[in-house]
């Protein structure tokens, strides 16, 4: 197989991604009502009183995993070939997404479950990971950030990672791309706003900007590309997610709540850039690395189903109920790990690479 530099391990990361992933499931299970309130048989307004309002913010772990996503996709592709570099990441996102669609699909056909079905043509659609450029229902109402983060590593890896990897070309693909966005924005073409996604490239170019932060904390071009990254990142936060106090809305945000939870997942991130790598494995963070992926892929589809069960069939308190299904999410999420991911994951890596590996033997053959 072609030789992969290894990538150092920044545990922390591993702990902020499934904070992330917390942050959007409370708000999917009650930050927001339509299908959670049919969950909870009431809006979730009523069944958390004062937490409903800081739920609501939940929504912009988005944001943050997006953040984290542009420094790890940074730290992984360097040293990489592009053929090494996608195949680590198709390895990485489809085994799981595979079994959460079908998973989602059967629960949400059964009779008990009461949830829209998605066609069966539909749901062979979104095992490419391309329905919503197609047009097609999503079996996963998370797999719109799947979609970004396919884009992003596109890019990355054709600007980047296909020419080779360095601090110059990193810098240019930040100052481009967030050039680009801004363009798009103002021109209101879909195909530009396709591609250079101009309300998610602030975050994934901040996150890039952090990891060169990581690498020389005394360079000052890549604390410009972050200070300019947070910049518009909260204003294209900001003008998502802010709406004006209505009486007949779930849960008023305001401008400052959204940017200070902007502010801190940006923090968050360069706190684990400005600080020293552990070298020993904590038990714990390692569980919540190989935990993030699986949950935030079934939390909300399957979470739904489970508070229905829990607070209207046994009669658990909202709290409680919160509790038992994002903890029997979680369990289900270990399942997935240890039996999609580990055992699929470097199996379908290794075999994207095989042609290049046999390609690489035949030339490294001598001559009979």
């Amino acid at each position: 197989m072609p030789s992969v530099p290894p990538v150092p391990r920044l545990w922390a990361l591993d702990g902020l991604r499934l904070g992330a992933a917390l942050m959007v499931a409370v708000y999917h299970l009650g930050g927001r009502g339509g299908e959670v309130s049919r969950a909870w048989g009431a809006s979730p307004a009523r069944q958390f009183p004062v937490l409903h309002t800081y739920f609501a913010y939940g929504c912009l772990g988005v944001q943050v995993f997006f953040v984290i996503s542009g420094f790890v996709i940074c730290m992984s592709g360097w040293g990489r070939t592009a053929q090494t570099f996608l195949a680590s990441r198709a390895g990485r996102l489809l085994p799981a997404y595979w079994a959460a669609v079908v998973l989602v699909t059967v629960v949400s056909a059964l009779p008990v479950t009461a949830a829209r079905a998605v066609s069966p043509s539909d749901a062979l659609v979104n095992l490419t990971m391309l329905q919503q450029p197609l047009g097609a229902d999503r079996v996963l109402g998370v797999c719109w950030t799947l979609w970004a983060e396919v884009r992003f590593y596109v890019l990355f890896a054709l600007l980047v990672v296909a020419p080779g990897v360095d601090r110059r070309r990193v810098l240019l693909f930040c100052a481009g791309w967030t050039l680009a966005a801004a363009l798009a924005g103002g021109v209101r073409a879909p195909l530009l706003d396709a591609v250079v996604m101009p309300a998610y490239a602030p975050f994934f170019v901040g996150g890039i900007g952090l990891y060169l932060v990581h690498r020389d904390r005394r360079d000052v071009p890549a604390w410009g590309v972050v200070a300019v990254s947070w910049l518009i990142g909260q204003h294209h936060a900001v003008a998502a997610l802010w709406r004006p106090a209505h009486a007949d809305a779930f849960s008023h945000r305001t401008a400052t709540g959204i940017v200070v939870v902007v502010t801190l997942g940006f923090a968050a991130v360069a706190a684990v850039a400005l600080a020293r790598p552990r070298r020993a494995e904590l038990p714990w963070l390692t569980a919540a690395g190989a935990l993030t992926y699986p949950f935030y892929l079934v939390h909300e589809h399957l979470g739904w189903p489970l508070v229905r069960a829990l607070h209207g069939g046994l009669g658990l308190s909202a709290a409680a109920t919160l509790v038992v299904a994002v903890a029997a999410l979680l369990a289900l999420a270990w399942l997935l790990h240890r039996a999609v991911e580990r055992p699929f994951g470097p199996r379908l890596r290794r075999a994207l690479l095989a042609p290049v590996a046999r390609r690489d033997t035949a030339t490294a053959r001598p001559a009979a």
